[in-house]
């Protein structure tokens, strides 16, 4: 039998409830699937691990496999043909029947839903539930309760529901059945905490799956304003960004994995299954484009909520998605890793770091959102003050960036012009902040900031902006520059800074953040897409963004990063940032240049 986690990530599908996540690959397999929240710990970890469980439903015998979402959601269909004869796998994170719209994701039942189809012939299909569960650290023994088997260890509970019988093979639930055309078979796997609720009713698979595939389409049905470039990608995207989203705070959350490697074989891996107050403005940005800005205002007060008072407290840059400020990181040296990648960790030492991009991020997100505000309340009012305080009492200071280096902190440009923006946007939202503000000292601190970014951030030597002050090196983040509003792209330093960018750190369409960044990554590869359509080059615009087009997946999947040659999508995935890139740059691609 054929397990999840060595193939290429672009094997890899992803179907959400709004609130968790899972993958599943061309040959039937999950193997990735954290019940009950995005970073909760998985019950299956093939992706990471051939022995951290799976579940597989596929062919008894070789067969070719096509796949596609059924319709606007996060519904997957695989379609196995074996010549003679073939079957679907519909696959699903279940709604609620009834949810719809802006219901998506706020009812989840907490089931996984599997609904195999014969099309043709008479398809020989096989079933293997293999559950490891605490990232494969425990078996549960598996238990059968009249037609459906309980396998429970420690805080979690699973029940398999089927219309099959299956037989219990020590630490695992395995079937073998077949099906003509248009006979079915629906399996539902329901999980809960036992030591906070009774066992939930038996699921209808059935009804689930209709259910869940109406939600999706009344979710859409609402969210159908985009009119520019590229609809059909923007409206994919949107779709994995709400699958990303927490609904039950509004949260979005990097990616659905954890440890998917930045070099394969190396040990830049990370937990991206957090919301980081970074990705922000540019969800927010994406969210409007989109015609989401429910789900942007959302994340705003998910973020006032979260953080509370801060009272001189350090700025907490990253969440989980339930508000959680403490997400301390360490390595489950039990796992193989994809690709042999080690360590495979949990948890992100990043909320520990100063990034003081984020103060910028946060504001520009509220004057974004500004239009349909008159008055902030109390505690949105006082998380955007205290940031515009800190942007203008801190910006002097060294922080770890945008890239979150973990060495070192330095003078990076990209954080003291986020710096910028935060005071320029407070002052921006000044009347609608209400009360007594020190405006003078704003604008005073906002002039200081852009004097000494422009004097101390450009690099003779490089002939363009540097990625921190007094450096000569060159780094993707100044492309923030114009797209922020600090520095028109038509200037003449931003214009050889764009060059020097497209000049040195592509490949292909691809842009690398620094030199000796070994794979493109897809966020900054947008942003020069949106620079070269500012500086009035809509065609090399164009065919950059239509270049990256081919590294999403068959799905329109994007992971972080690409390794340029090759074309192989590398890191967490589906990537936030990568789908956000796309809606802004298609968004930036459909106006007209003024």
């Amino acid at each position: 039998m054929t397990v999840a986690g060595w193939g290429s990530l672009a094997d890899q599908a992803f179907i959400s409830d709004s609130r968790t996540a899972a993958l599943v690959d061309r040959d039937g397999v999950i193997g990735w699937y954290c019940p009950l929240g995005f970073d909760r710990p998985s019950v299956f970890a093939s992706l990471l691990d051939p022995d951290a469980g799976h579940w597989r439903i596929g062919p008894a015998r070789q067969a070719r496999s096509t796949r596609e979402y059924v319709g606007d959601s996060l519904v997957l269909r695989t379609e196995f043909d074996a010549g003679d004869s073939a079957f679907s796998v519909t696959d699903l994170l279940a709604f609620e029947p009834g949810a719809e719209g802006h219901d998506v994701g706020r009812r989840s039942p907490n089931v996984l839903v599997r609904f195999v189809e014969g099309q043709r012939g008479r398809s020989a299909v096989q079933m293997e539930l293999a559950p490891r569960l605490e990232y494969g650290l425990t078996v549960p023994r598996p238990r059968a309760e009249g037609r459906s088997v309980r396998m429970e260890a420690g805080p979690l509970a699973l029940r398999l529901d089927g219309d099959v019988p299956v037989q219990i093979e020590r630490d695992r639930l395995i079937a073998s059945f077949e099906l003509r055309p248009g006979e079915s078979a629906a399996f539902s796997l329901s999980a809960w905490d036992p030591l906070e609720r009774e066992p939930p009713t038996q699921p209808d698979g059935r009804a689930l799956a209709a259910a869940t595939i109406e939600a999706w389409r009344s979710w859409t049905a609402l969210h159908q304003g985009y009119r520019g470039v590229a609809p059909d990608a923007v409206r994919r995207s949107s779709l994995v960004l709400q699958g990303l989203t927490d609904a039950r705070t509004g949260a979005v959350v990097a990616a659905a994995t954890t440890s998917l490697p930045e070099i394969v074989g190396g040990s830049a891996n990370w937990d991206y299954r957090f919301a980081w107050l970074r990705d922000l403005s540019f969800v927010m940005r994406a969210l409007w484009v989109a015609a989401c800005p429910d789900e942007a205002d959302a994340f705003l007060r998910f973020l006032a909520q979260a953080l509370g008072r801060l009272d001189g407290r350090r700025i907490p840059i990253v969440l989980g998605s339930d508000g959680r400020r403490a997400i301390p990181e360490h390595a489950l040296t039990h796992l193989r890793g994809w690709r042999d990648s080690r360590p495979v960790r949990i948890g992100n030492d990043a909320w520990t770091q100063r990034q003081l991009d984020v103060l910028g991020e946060v504001l520009d997100s509220a004057l974004l959102l500004g239009a349909q505000v008159e008055r902030y309340d109390e505690a949105t009012r006082d998380l955007l003050v205290s940031f515009a305080e800190r942007a203008a009492a801190d910006w002097r200071t060294t922080d770890a960036g945008m890239w979150e280096a973990r060495d070192r902190e330095r003078p990076y440009t990209s954080s003291k012009v986020m710096c910028w923006v935060a005071l320029d946007r407070a002052i921006q939202l000044a009347t609608k902040l209400g009360g007594e503000l020190p405006l003078d000292r704003w604008l005073q601190e906002r002039d200081l900031i852009r004097t000494t970014v422009l004097d101390e951030a450009w690099s003779e030597r490089t002939g363009a902006f540097a990625g921190a002050l007094g450096s000569d090196d060159l780094d993707a983040s100044v492309l923030l520059m114009p797209l922020v509003g600090f520095l028109e792209a038509d200037d003449p330093r931003m214009r050889a800074t764009i060059d020097a960018v497209r000049d040195r750190l592509t490949s292909g369409p691809l842009v690398h953040r620094w030199d000796g960044d070994a794979n493109g990554f897809l966020l900054c590869s947008y942003w020069l897409v949106e620079c070269e359509a500012l500086t009035g080059r809509p065609d090399e615009a164009r065919r950059r963004f239509d270049g990256l087009a081919a590294f999403a997946t068959d799905l329109g999947l994007m992971t972080e990063m690409v390794a340029p040659g090759s074309g192989e999508p590398i890191g967490n995935l589906p990537q936030a940032f990568s789908h956000i890139g796309l809606i802004n740059a298609a968004w930036r691609l459909s106006q007209p240049r003024s």
